[in-house]
């Protein structure tokens, strides 16, 4: 009997707290995994866009904004990314609700973003095998630099600390366990960089393709070789001239495989693969197969090792 009155007096603690909690909304799935470690144990966010679609086109439901309005808190990358939810942002449509940008925390490292298809580490335009292609001035990001800030585990530590200090302000009540999920993700996040560097090394100099130019933190978070893009930072469609050019790149530079993206169409990189004869891989930097939680964001990264390795690989 005294089991049974503890498990009741835990089962109504859990419900109160679940109650309580402030309603909280994610845009994209990697934000959704960070919030939802900082919130676990206290509530449980929602997520806005599951990933199937670009997060730089995906439109907004009535229903979807309908929880945009009774959100307490809303995060979000921000600085152009999630192009739909950016508009709303401060707009009439959502009471003039201002949501959370985490491109732009405390303790985010930026890059810019990269002119053109094809990469070089220094003054590319001038290098062999670039002409700089048409998305040098025309990237469809409004923003002055590269908002795939979540692919770098260092960045999702300083948003981790942001979300924190956001929860905390809106529900007090709750500010001790909102830290102390923080510091045991950070230490995490540690631990999987780590790993990551690790089970990448093998495959750093390997040079590789990617359909659109998301990539950019992860190149540099653990030193990989990625040289061009299909598709801009937006990922917008590519013309014939930058199929050409991006096919003249992979034979310059060798490249070992062209990678795809679930939630782009297929044919510009089974066209490429086909005429220059390189392996095809899958990257996904949203996570659109995964379950959503806390978990969800190391699993991403680590898919994204995975296929990298798996075509990059002996």
């Amino acid at each position: 009997m005294r089991r049974l009155a503890l498990a009741a007096l835990l089962l109504a603690a859990t419900a109160s707290s679940a109650l309580t909690a402030p309603r909280v909304v994610a845009s994209i799935m990697p934000i959704h995994s960070l919030v939802a470690g900082v919130m676990q144990g206290v509530g449980e966010p929602e997520l806005l866009l599951s990933g199937q679609n670009s997060e730089h086109t995906a439109a907004l439901t009535p229903r979807q904004l309908e929880s945009l309005i009774a959100a307490d808190l809303v995060f979000m990358v921000g600085a152009g990314l999630e192009t739909k939810l950016v508009q709303l942002d401060g707009s009439e449509a959502v009471g003039g609700r201002h949501f959370t940008a985490l491109a732009t925390a405390p303790g985010v490292t930026t890059l810019p973003i990269r002119a053109g298809g094809t990469w070089e580490a220094h003054d590319h335009d001038h290098e062999a095998g670039n002409s700089g292609g048409e998305a040098d001035h025309d990237h469809g990001i409004a923003a002055s630099f590269d908002p795939h800030v979540w692919l770098d585990p260092a960045n999702a530590k300083a948003m981790v600390a942001a979300i924190a200090h956001d929860l905390a302000a809106a529900d007090p009540a709750h500010a001790a366990a909102y830290s102390a999920n923080a510091t045991a993700m950070e230490s995490q996040l540690d631990g999987l960089k780590a790993s990551l560097a690790a089970r990448l090394a093998p495959v750093q100099d390997r040079p590789f393709i990617v359909f659109h130019d998301a990539y950019h933190y992860f190149e540099q978070a653990f030193d990989l070789s990625g040289v061009g893009s299909i598709s801009n930072i937006a990922g917008t469609a590519a013309s014939a001239q930058r199929l050409k050019e991006i096919t003249q790149r992979i034979r310059y530079t060798d490249a070992r495989c062209i990678f795809r993206e679930p939630q782009f169409p297929e044919r510009a990189v089974t066209a490429i693969s086909a005429d220059a004869g390189i392996k095809v891989g899958v990257l996904d930097p949203l996570g659109a197969t995964l379950a959503p939680g806390p978990q969800a964001y190391a699993s991403l990264l680590d898919g994204l090792a995975d296929n990298l390795i798996a075509c990059l690989g002996p």
